[in-house]
Protein backbone atom coordinates (compact mmCIF):
# COMPACT_ATOMS: atom_id res chain seq x y z
CA UNK A 1 0.00 0.00 0.00
CA UNK A 2 1.28 3.60 -0.80
CA UNK A 3 1.93 5.90 1.69
CA UNK A 4 1.34 9.31 0.91
CA UNK A 5 2.99 12.26 2.50
CA UNK A 6 2.68 15.84 2.03
CA UNK A 7 6.65 16.68 0.77
CA UNK A 8 8.51 19.23 -0.87
CA UNK A 9 11.08 18.45 -3.79
CA UNK A 10 14.93 18.73 -2.34
CA UNK A 11 15.27 20.77 -5.37
CA UNK A 12 13.43 23.69 -3.54
CA UNK A 13 15.56 23.76 -0.48
CA UNK A 14 19.01 22.42 -1.77
CA UNK A 15 19.14 23.86 -5.18
CA UNK A 16 21.82 21.93 -7.28
CA UNK A 17 21.39 23.15 -10.88
CA UNK A 18 19.50 20.09 -12.03
CA UNK A 19 22.08 17.52 -11.06
CA UNK A 20 22.44 15.23 -7.96
CA UNK A 21 23.16 17.00 -4.54
CA UNK A 22 26.17 16.25 -3.49
CA UNK A 23 26.66 16.49 0.47
CA UNK A 24 30.11 16.11 1.63
CA UNK A 25 32.39 16.90 4.93
CA UNK A 26 34.03 14.87 7.60
CA UNK A 27 32.66 11.87 9.64
CA UNK A 28 33.69 13.76 12.64
CA UNK A 29 34.35 17.65 13.27
CA UNK A 30 37.64 17.20 15.21
CA UNK A 31 38.76 20.48 15.48
CA UNK A 32 37.91 23.86 14.29
CA UNK A 33 41.01 23.95 11.85
CA UNK A 34 40.18 20.74 10.22
CA UNK A 35 36.10 21.29 9.91
CA UNK A 36 37.19 25.05 8.31
CA UNK A 37 39.80 23.45 6.41
CA UNK A 38 37.84 20.61 5.09
CA UNK A 39 35.03 22.62 4.11
CA UNK A 40 37.77 25.46 2.05
CA UNK A 41 38.69 22.68 0.24
CA UNK A 42 35.37 20.84 -0.73
CA UNK A 43 33.99 24.43 -1.44
CA UNK A 44 37.22 24.92 -3.54
CA UNK A 45 35.94 21.73 -5.72
CA UNK A 46 32.98 23.59 -6.93
CA UNK A 47 30.98 20.44 -6.52
CA UNK A 48 29.62 20.44 -3.06
CA UNK A 49 26.15 21.57 -2.43
CA UNK A 50 25.83 21.24 1.33
CA UNK A 51 28.80 21.01 4.46
CA UNK A 52 28.09 17.28 6.64
CA UNK A 53 29.79 16.80 9.88
CA UNK A 54 28.96 14.87 12.85
CA UNK A 55 28.59 16.91 16.06
CA UNK A 56 27.36 14.00 18.60
CA UNK A 57 29.04 10.27 17.53
CA UNK A 58 28.54 7.58 20.09
CA UNK A 59 30.38 4.47 19.28
CA UNK A 60 29.55 1.18 19.01
CA UNK A 61 31.69 0.82 22.22
CA UNK A 62 33.19 3.43 24.28
CA UNK A 63 36.23 4.47 24.28
CA UNK A 64 36.51 5.81 21.08
CA UNK A 65 36.13 9.19 19.69
CA UNK A 66 32.59 10.31 20.65
CA UNK A 67 32.36 13.99 18.94
CA UNK A 68 32.44 17.66 19.93
CA UNK A 69 29.31 17.87 21.29
CA UNK A 70 27.50 21.57 21.57
CA UNK A 71 30.98 23.07 20.88
CA UNK A 72 31.41 21.72 17.16
CA UNK A 73 28.17 23.35 16.09
CA UNK A 74 29.92 26.87 16.52
CA UNK A 75 32.68 25.54 13.96
CA UNK A 76 30.02 23.99 11.95
CA UNK A 77 28.59 27.54 11.54
CA UNK A 78 31.47 29.65 10.81
CA UNK A 79 32.65 27.04 8.05
CA UNK A 80 29.33 27.88 6.81
CA UNK A 81 30.16 31.66 6.77
CA UNK A 82 33.67 31.28 5.19
CA UNK A 83 32.69 29.18 2.51
CA UNK A 84 28.83 29.57 1.85
CA UNK A 85 27.97 26.41 1.85
CA UNK A 86 24.54 25.26 3.98
CA UNK A 87 25.86 23.03 7.00
CA UNK A 88 24.22 19.65 8.00
CA UNK A 89 24.38 17.19 11.12
CA UNK A 90 22.73 14.40 12.80
CA UNK A 91 20.59 14.69 16.00
CA UNK A 92 19.44 11.89 18.18
CA UNK A 93 17.34 13.93 20.61
CA UNK A 94 15.49 16.89 21.68
CA UNK A 95 17.98 18.06 23.13
CA UNK A 96 20.29 17.60 20.11
CA UNK A 97 17.87 19.68 17.57
CA UNK A 98 17.38 22.51 20.37
CA UNK A 99 20.79 23.31 20.61
CA UNK A 100 21.24 23.18 16.36
CA UNK A 101 18.14 24.94 15.80
CA UNK A 102 20.15 27.29 18.08
CA UNK A 103 22.80 27.46 16.33
CA UNK A 104 21.37 28.10 12.92
CA UNK A 105 22.16 25.12 11.25
CA UNK A 106 20.70 24.42 8.12
CA UNK A 107 19.84 21.05 7.31
CA UNK A 108 19.27 18.03 10.09
CA UNK A 109 19.45 13.91 9.78
CA UNK A 110 18.15 11.37 12.01
CA UNK A 111 20.74 8.66 12.01
CA UNK A 112 20.37 4.83 11.85
CA UNK A 113 20.72 3.99 15.12
CA UNK A 114 18.02 6.45 15.54
CA UNK A 115 15.55 5.55 12.90
CA UNK A 116 14.95 1.93 14.82
CA UNK A 117 13.56 3.68 17.57
CA UNK A 118 10.46 4.82 17.09
CA UNK A 119 10.44 6.50 20.28
CA UNK A 120 13.52 8.63 19.32
CA UNK A 121 12.15 9.05 16.44
CA UNK A 122 9.07 10.49 18.10
CA UNK A 123 11.10 13.02 20.17
CA UNK A 124 12.86 14.36 17.67
CA UNK A 125 9.41 15.06 15.81
CA UNK A 126 7.74 16.51 18.76
CA UNK A 127 10.61 18.69 19.42
CA UNK A 128 10.16 19.85 15.31
CA UNK A 129 6.43 20.95 15.53
CA UNK A 130 6.40 24.61 14.39
CA UNK A 131 9.57 24.78 12.76
CA UNK A 132 10.31 24.60 9.14
CA UNK A 133 13.37 22.81 8.35
CA UNK A 134 14.68 20.38 5.94
CA UNK A 135 15.19 16.72 7.71
CA UNK A 136 16.99 13.79 6.04
CA UNK A 137 16.37 9.99 7.40
CA UNK A 138 18.68 7.37 6.88
CA UNK A 139 17.79 3.82 7.28
CA UNK A 140 17.55 1.72 10.23
CA UNK A 141 20.39 -0.42 10.50
CA UNK A 142 18.02 -3.82 9.73
CA UNK A 143 16.77 -4.28 6.50
CA UNK A 144 13.20 -3.06 8.18
CA UNK A 145 11.47 -1.04 5.31
CA UNK A 146 8.21 -0.31 7.72
CA UNK A 147 10.67 1.43 10.23
CA UNK A 148 11.80 3.81 7.48
CA UNK A 149 8.59 4.77 6.40
CA UNK A 150 7.50 5.13 9.59
CA UNK A 151 9.94 7.55 10.56
CA UNK A 152 9.56 9.51 7.97
CA UNK A 153 5.48 9.53 8.62
CA UNK A 154 6.17 10.68 12.26
CA UNK A 155 8.50 13.70 10.50
CA UNK A 156 5.83 14.53 8.01
CA UNK A 157 3.02 14.33 10.25
CA UNK A 158 4.86 16.87 12.93
CA UNK A 159 4.98 19.25 10.16
CA UNK A 160 7.91 18.66 8.71
CA UNK A 161 7.31 18.55 4.57
CA UNK A 162 11.22 19.29 3.36
CA UNK A 163 11.93 15.10 3.95
CA UNK A 164 14.92 13.03 2.04
CA UNK A 165 15.49 9.66 2.89
CA UNK A 166 19.74 8.78 3.27
CA UNK A 167 20.34 4.90 1.92
CA UNK A 168 23.43 3.85 3.66
CA UNK A 169 23.15 -0.10 3.36
CA UNK A 170 22.04 -2.59 6.50
CA UNK A 171 23.80 -4.52 8.76
CA UNK A 172 24.26 -7.96 7.56
CA UNK A 173 25.81 -11.00 9.15
CA UNK A 174 26.78 -12.16 5.16
CA UNK A 175 29.88 -9.93 5.34
CA UNK A 176 30.94 -9.25 1.82
CA UNK A 177 32.53 -6.50 0.27
CA UNK A 178 31.05 -3.73 1.64
CA UNK A 179 30.69 -2.32 5.47
CA UNK A 180 26.65 -2.50 5.24
CA UNK A 181 25.15 -4.38 2.09
CA UNK A 182 23.26 -2.46 -0.13
CA UNK A 183 20.33 -4.20 -0.52
CA UNK A 184 19.07 -2.00 -3.25
CA UNK A 185 16.25 -3.69 -3.96
CA UNK A 186 14.64 -1.87 -0.35
CA UNK A 187 16.28 1.24 -1.51
CA UNK A 188 13.80 0.96 -4.58
CA UNK A 189 10.67 -0.29 -2.85
CA UNK A 190 10.86 2.84 -0.95
CA UNK A 191 11.23 4.74 -4.05
CA UNK A 192 7.78 2.61 -5.68
CA UNK A 193 5.90 3.17 -2.17
CA UNK A 194 7.12 7.10 -2.47
CA UNK A 195 7.44 8.30 -5.47
CA UNK A 196 7.77 12.19 -4.69
CA UNK A 197 10.26 11.31 -1.87
CA UNK A 198 14.15 12.28 -2.78
CA UNK A 199 16.30 9.56 -2.39
CA UNK A 200 20.16 10.28 -1.31
CA UNK A 201 22.79 7.39 -1.36
CA UNK A 202 25.43 7.53 1.73
CA UNK A 203 28.48 5.36 -0.63
CA UNK A 204 30.75 5.99 2.41
CA UNK A 205 28.97 4.04 4.86
CA UNK A 206 28.18 1.46 2.24
CA UNK A 207 31.27 0.23 1.37
CA UNK A 208 33.35 1.29 4.54
CA UNK A 209 36.21 1.59 2.18
CA UNK A 210 37.26 4.57 -0.02
CA UNK A 211 37.91 2.47 -2.87
CA UNK A 212 34.69 1.30 -3.68
CA UNK A 213 32.95 4.94 -2.95
CA UNK A 214 33.34 5.94 -6.49
CA UNK A 215 31.71 2.35 -7.88
CA UNK A 216 28.56 3.14 -5.44
CA UNK A 217 27.90 6.35 -6.39
CA UNK A 218 27.70 5.51 -10.23
CA UNK A 219 25.18 2.49 -9.32
CA UNK A 220 23.18 5.50 -7.16
CA UNK A 221 23.07 7.72 -9.95
CA UNK A 222 22.02 5.14 -12.79
CA UNK A 223 19.01 4.18 -9.91
CA UNK A 224 18.03 7.62 -10.46
CA UNK A 225 18.82 8.73 -7.02
CA UNK A 226 19.01 12.67 -5.86
CA UNK A 227 22.09 12.73 -4.15
CA UNK A 228 25.31 11.27 -2.29
CA UNK A 229 26.77 12.13 0.73
CA UNK A 230 29.96 11.34 0.94
CA UNK A 231 32.35 12.19 3.69
CA UNK A 232 35.88 13.28 3.44
CA UNK A 233 38.95 15.06 5.38
CA UNK A 234 41.61 16.90 4.76
CA UNK A 235 43.74 13.92 5.88
CA UNK A 236 41.31 10.92 6.24
CA UNK A 237 44.54 8.13 7.37
CA UNK A 238 44.64 10.81 10.49
CA UNK A 239 40.76 10.80 11.02
CA UNK A 240 39.80 10.54 14.64
CA UNK A 241 36.48 8.29 13.14
CA UNK A 242 35.52 6.08 10.11
CA UNK A 243 38.82 6.67 8.12
CA UNK A 244 39.14 4.09 6.02
CA UNK A 245 36.11 5.08 4.61
CA UNK A 246 37.20 9.38 3.58
CA UNK A 247 38.36 10.39 0.59
CA UNK A 248 40.22 14.06 0.90
CA UNK A 249 38.56 16.55 -1.12
CA UNK A 250 40.40 16.64 -4.13
CA UNK A 251 39.66 13.09 -4.67
CA UNK A 252 35.73 13.73 -4.11
CA UNK A 253 36.11 16.24 -6.66
CA UNK A 254 37.83 13.55 -9.19
CA UNK A 255 34.58 11.15 -7.98
CA UNK A 256 31.91 13.42 -8.86
CA UNK A 257 33.89 14.31 -12.12
CA UNK A 258 33.86 10.99 -13.21
CA UNK A 259 29.97 9.79 -12.62
CA UNK A 260 28.42 9.57 -16.06
CA UNK A 261 25.23 11.72 -15.71
CA UNK A 262 22.06 9.77 -16.51
CA UNK A 263 18.32 10.82 -17.25
CA UNK A 264 14.93 8.91 -15.71
CA UNK A 265 13.29 9.80 -19.29
CA UNK A 266 14.31 11.11 -22.98
CA UNK A 267 12.25 12.85 -25.71
CA UNK A 268 14.28 10.82 -28.30
CA UNK A 269 11.38 8.63 -30.59
CA UNK A 270 13.58 5.94 -31.40
CA UNK A 271 14.54 4.97 -27.85
CA UNK A 272 10.48 5.35 -26.87
CA UNK A 273 10.02 2.87 -29.54
CA UNK A 274 12.70 1.07 -28.84
CA UNK A 275 11.80 0.72 -25.32
CA UNK A 276 8.46 0.21 -25.44
CA UNK A 277 9.21 -3.28 -28.12
CA UNK A 278 11.37 -4.73 -25.68
CA UNK A 279 9.07 -3.86 -22.57
CA UNK A 280 6.52 -5.96 -24.51
CA UNK A 281 8.58 -9.17 -25.10
CA UNK A 282 9.79 -8.53 -21.45
CA UNK A 283 5.82 -8.57 -20.34
CA UNK A 284 5.15 -11.54 -22.81
CA UNK A 285 8.08 -13.76 -20.84
CA UNK A 286 6.41 -12.69 -17.30
CA UNK A 287 2.90 -14.27 -18.02
CA UNK A 288 5.11 -17.42 -19.41
CA UNK A 289 7.26 -17.65 -16.27
CA UNK A 290 3.88 -16.82 -14.03
CA UNK A 291 2.04 -19.79 -16.39
CA UNK A 292 5.05 -21.66 -15.72
CA UNK A 293 5.38 -21.02 -11.76
CA UNK A 294 1.74 -21.95 -11.25
CA UNK A 295 1.94 -25.17 -13.14
CA UNK A 296 4.99 -25.78 -10.83
CA UNK A 297 3.01 -25.05 -7.45
CA UNK A 298 0.04 -27.24 -8.56
CA UNK A 299 2.91 -30.20 -9.30
CA UNK A 300 3.61 -29.41 -5.64
CA UNK A 301 0.73 -29.87 -4.62
CA UNK A 302 -0.24 -33.28 -6.03
CA UNK A 303 3.17 -34.19 -4.56
CA UNK A 304 1.82 -33.36 -1.02
CA UNK A 305 -0.67 -35.20 -1.67
CA UNK A 306 1.14 -38.49 -2.58
CA UNK A 307 3.49 -37.69 0.43
CA UNK A 308 0.53 -37.24 2.43
CA UNK A 309 -0.93 -40.40 1.54
CA UNK A 310 2.22 -42.29 1.91
CA UNK A 311 3.26 -40.91 5.32
CA UNK A 312 6.76 -39.44 3.82
CA UNK A 313 7.84 -36.03 5.37
CA UNK A 314 7.57 -32.54 3.25
CA UNK A 315 11.10 -31.26 3.75
CA UNK A 316 14.06 -33.82 1.67
CA UNK A 317 17.25 -32.38 2.07
CA UNK A 318 18.99 -34.99 -0.63
CA UNK A 319 16.30 -33.81 -3.34
CA UNK A 320 16.89 -29.99 -2.80
CA UNK A 321 20.84 -30.17 -2.64
CA UNK A 322 19.91 -32.19 -5.96
CA UNK A 323 17.75 -29.16 -7.64
CA UNK A 324 20.54 -26.31 -6.22
CA UNK A 325 23.20 -28.42 -7.47
CA UNK A 326 22.06 -28.80 -11.05
CA UNK A 327 19.84 -25.65 -11.21
CA UNK A 328 23.03 -23.62 -10.71
CA UNK A 329 24.88 -25.27 -13.18
CA UNK A 330 22.55 -24.85 -15.89
CA UNK A 331 21.36 -21.19 -15.15
CA UNK A 332 25.09 -20.11 -14.64
CA UNK A 333 26.24 -21.54 -18.04
CA UNK A 334 23.54 -19.80 -19.77
CA UNK A 335 24.94 -16.43 -17.99
CA UNK A 336 22.49 -15.76 -15.20
CA UNK A 337 24.33 -15.15 -11.59
CA UNK A 338 24.73 -17.54 -8.58
CA UNK A 339 23.19 -15.48 -6.17
CA UNK A 340 20.23 -14.36 -8.36
CA UNK A 341 19.09 -18.09 -8.90
CA UNK A 342 20.06 -19.26 -5.24
CA UNK A 343 17.62 -16.30 -4.05
CA UNK A 344 15.12 -17.51 -6.58
CA UNK A 345 15.08 -21.07 -6.13
CA UNK A 346 14.84 -20.89 -2.20
CA UNK A 347 11.60 -18.46 -2.81
CA UNK A 348 10.25 -21.33 -5.01
CA UNK A 349 11.29 -24.04 -2.50
CA UNK A 350 9.93 -22.20 0.54
CA UNK A 351 6.30 -21.56 -1.58
CA UNK A 352 6.53 -25.24 -2.66
CA UNK A 353 6.82 -26.65 1.23
CA UNK A 354 4.36 -24.03 2.31
CA UNK A 355 1.56 -25.50 -0.33
CA UNK A 356 2.60 -29.16 0.49
CA UNK A 357 2.25 -28.16 4.55
CA UNK A 358 -1.06 -26.81 3.87
CA UNK A 359 -2.24 -30.33 2.12
CA UNK A 360 -0.56 -32.01 4.62
CA UNK A 361 -2.91 -30.03 7.46
CA UNK A 362 -6.09 -30.84 5.98
CA UNK A 363 -9.08 -32.18 7.58
CA UNK A 364 -7.29 -31.72 11.12
CA UNK A 365 -4.24 -34.18 10.55
CA UNK A 366 -0.83 -33.18 11.70
CA UNK A 367 2.35 -33.21 9.60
Amino acid sequence: MKKELELVAMSTWLPTNGLPAVISGPCSAETESQTIATAKQLAATGKVNALRAGIWKPRTRPGQYEGAGAEGLNWLIQAKKETGLPVTTEVANAAHVEACLKAGVDILWVGARTTVNPFSVQEIADSLKGVDIPVMVKNPVNPDLELWIGALERLNKAGIKKLAAIHRGFSSFDKGPFRNAPMWDLAIELKTRIPELDIICDPSHIAGNRDLIALISQKAIDLNMSGLMIESHINPDAAWSDAKQQVTPAVLGNIIEGLVARKPSTDNKTFKDTLAVLREQIDQLDDEIMQKLAKRMTISEKIGQYKKENNVTILQVGRWEEIIATRLAMSMAMGLSEEFIKDMLKLIHNESIQIQTKVMNKEGERV
